[in-house]
């Protein structure tokens, strides 16, 4: 899942999130992990593409190259989006206040435009708890908070707010939300979360996107342990495809440095 416009040091260890600091601290953390570009949308294809598709944010698609879901299609494997306030499921128009488009990137790929049967796997997030209490989540699953939870625009109750009050906010939503997520039995045998953010504010152009925290937690993986190994959102898609068994990766993913460091 991927969280919202803000750099390393604002998140890890600064108070404003403590719950994402105390998973940092118990499973893994990437400390050197660097978004590609600014703004949203290129991070978001490239974790998804392996490449920066486009740097619009307005950009509404489609886009017919090579991309996550047709290789997991390909290799068999099940895949849903879970975007809060999306209006309905199978939705692949644009905004929908607060739903946002650009931060739901498998809705973008023609792949599942183009099909019916994959625009059903484009779902409200409401459906997210329902499928994790019925044993139904599928093998690889994208979650989208809505702008108001994933610390892009202020909190749904708030008009004005600072960066602080942005990811208190998206800390209190992963808690809620998520914490149910890592303790189920079925998680804890195999599965796999990467919690990061998209870009750190775009003063930060360090790699291209800035400094950003980025989460992994699995029992599938060592715990407690922090590399200090430069990745980029391409790692993290070669990594969520390496622990599917898909070994196509598109894009920049094929070649980018592995996260097998994380790995027992």
């Amino acid at each position: 899942m991927v969280l919202e416009n803000a750099g390393y040091a604002d998140v890890i260890g600064s108070g404003n999130m403590p719950y994402l600091s105390s998973l940092a601290q118990q499973y893994d953390l990437a400390k050197s992990y660097y978004a590609d570009t600014h703004p949203s949308i290129g991070n978001y294809f490239m974790l998804t593409a392996g490449q920066i598709y486009t740097n619009d944010d307005t950009f509404n698609g489609p886009v017919s190259v090579d991309n996550v879901v047709r290789e997991l299609n390909a290799a068999g494997k099940t895949w849903k989006s879970y975007a809060e306030s999306l209006p309905s499921v199978g939705y692949i128009a644009g905004d929908s206040y607060p739903y946002l488009h650009r931060h739901n990137p498998l809705s973008y790929y023609t792949d599942v435009v183009n099909d019916p049967n994959q625009q059903a796997n484009l779902v409200p997030f409401t459906q997210f708890a329902i499928d994790l209490a019925a044993g139904n989540l599928p093998n690889y699953s994208f979650v989208v908070p809505n702008a108001h939870d994933d610390a892009h625009d202020c909190p749904a109750n708030m008009s004005t707010c600072q960066l602080s009050d942005k990811l208190k906010a998206a800390d209190s939503w992963l808690q809620t939300n998520i914490a149910p997520l890592i303790a189920n039995a079925d998680f804890q045998k195999s599965g796999l979360l990467a919690i990061v953010f998209d870009e750190a504010q775009t003063s930060d152009v360090t790699h291209g996107g800035g400094q950003v925290a980025a989460v992994l937690i699995s029992p599938q993986l060592k715990q407690a342990y922090q590399s200090t190994t430069l990745y980029q959102h391409e790692s993290l898609e070669h990594l969520t495809m390496q622990v599917l068994g898909v070994t196509t990766i598109p894009g920049a993913g094929a070649t980018a440095p592995d996260m097998s460091e994380f790995i027992p």
